[in-house]
Parts: C-alpha cells; structure tokens; sequence
C-alpha cells in the first residue's frame, strides 16, 4: 500500500464516523454534505497533529514494511478526529445562534 492510498482511507474513515455520528446523533448533524466536510477536515486535522508520534501513512508503509497495529490507530485517531470537530462545530453554531 503507498502512502496515498493510506491517508484516502483515513480520510474515508473519518467521513464515515462523521455521518454514522451525525445519523445516530440527530443532535449533532449538519446533514449529510455538512457532515461529509466536518469529516474529512476533522481527519486531516487529527492525522496530520497526531501522526507525528509515529501512526501518520508514512510510518504505517515504512520501506515497504506494513504494521496494522499503526494502521488500526490511524484509523482510530481519523474517525475521533471527525467526531470531535462535528461536536465542536455543532457546539459553536448553536451557541452563535443563541
């Protein structure tokens, strides 16, 4: 796997937490595009702030070497990723609608 494709199936991931979150959630939902953009910029977020400890898509494929226990990290750290910034969003837009 390249590093690439390890960083769209993060972002993937966090796009799907974002929605299931949102779904299960109605709380905390911006509808499905909304949820959609919270998600992938959540993941990024989380990925590229938390990957420097040692679970970003470049330490996963080292030299071609794969470990999935940083894989299953990555993955978790994307979908919390898109979680919290769709609370933290829905928490700033209901307190500017106040």
């Amino acid at each position: 796997m390249t590093e690439t494709l390890l960083s769209l199936i993060s972002i993937f991931t966090g796009i799907i937490a974002a929605n299931l979150f949102g779904y299960l959630k109605e709380k905390y939902t911006f509808g499905f595009t909304g949820n959609t953009l919270i998600g992938v910029f959540g993941s990024a977020l989380f990925i590229k702030t938390f990957g420097r400890l040692g679970f970003s898509p470049w330490s996963i494929a080292n030299k071609g070497n794969f470990d999935g226990l940083l894989l299953i990290i990555n993955l978790l750290v994307s979908a919390l990723g898109g979680i919290l910034l769709l609370i933290f969003i829905k928490n700033i837009f209901n307190k500017m609608n106040k």
